[in-house]
């Protein structure tokens, strides 16, 4: 099979113009001899996108959501990323820091500060990982972005008595969650089997999650049930987290594979 019968094969039809802008963007990297970036893509996003550059052996870029352990990634490009310092990678991203009064320290999940950006209509695209604290959050955002919406969210109801700032990246108030770890065993190491004990439900309603693609393999969509996964791979499924294989620990007395999960 040729490259571009490979790419033609890598693209779904929801995910041809995601690749095409960042064909865009690698095009006027290399042509303009200037740094280029995408918006901010997903996990899934992100594995789609690497792939692709993969096969054309592009090398010139580099992912970046502000920290270490972000979800959220900017795909940025250049003909000499060896020599982009870092600093001019990070100017690319700034913060919005939300400061919330005494009286809401606590009370403000993940959805209200996206449901806020949403109701400006910002598309999800140009909001890179929201780092909510009990006192208020860190949005990371496009530079480019940030004034806009430090002067709009003021004014929605939910932060007037906020206090809103605009920050750079390396200012970024990140504490590194805590991993949940479980042990499962499982008769095999096929999908719908560790699908039904991580979701707690039975092998036709793991089933049912795999066939309304609701779950992803190392951040990829898959929907075959005997799908055999290894340890090291991360399983997400939607409404029930994400999950990692860190350890085949064994078999059991009755021969099921024992495992051990962090969430």
């Amino acid at each position: 099979m040729d490259k571009q019968s490979e790419l033609t094969k890598l693209q779904k039809d929801e995910d041809k113009i995601l690749i095409a802008k960042v064909m865009d963007k690698l095009k006027f990297a290399e042509n303009r001899n200037r740094i280029e970036s995408t918006d901010f893509l997903d996990l899934r996003e992100q594995a789609i996108v690497k792939e692709m550059l993969e096969l054309r052996k592009s090398s010139n870029y580099k992912s970046w959501g502000g920290y270490a352990d972000a979800e959220r990634n900017i795909i940025v490009f250049s003909n000499n990323l060896e020599y982009i310092k870092q600093e001019e990678i990070n100017n690319l991203l700034s913060i919005i820091r939300i400061t919330l009064p005494n009286n809401l320290n606590g009370q403000y999940e993940h959805r209200i500060y996206l449901g806020g950006l949403m109701k400006l209509g910002i598309r999800r695209e140009k909001i890179g990982d929201i780092i909510v604290r009990k006192d208020g959050a860190d949005i990371i955002v496009k530079s480019d972005l940030a004034e806009y919406l430090k002067n709009n969210l003021q004014g929605l109801t939910r932060f007037q008595k906020s206090n809103i700032e605009i920050k750079n990246i390396e200012e970024l108030i990140y504490i590194k969650p805590e991993k949940q770890v479980i042990k499962i065993n499982v008769p095999s190491m096929r999908l719908d089997c560790i699908v039904g004990e991580l979701a707690r439900c039975s092998r036709n309603d793991a089933n049912k999650y795999l066939e309304e693609e609701r779950v992803f393999v190392n951040f990829k969509e898959e929907i075959r049930s005997s799908k055999n996964v290894n340890e090291g791979d991360f399983i997400t499924i939607r409404g029930k987290g994400r999950f990692k294989i860190s350890k085949i620990l064994g078999t059991t007395k009755k021969g099921r594979i024992s495992l051990e999960i962090e969430k």
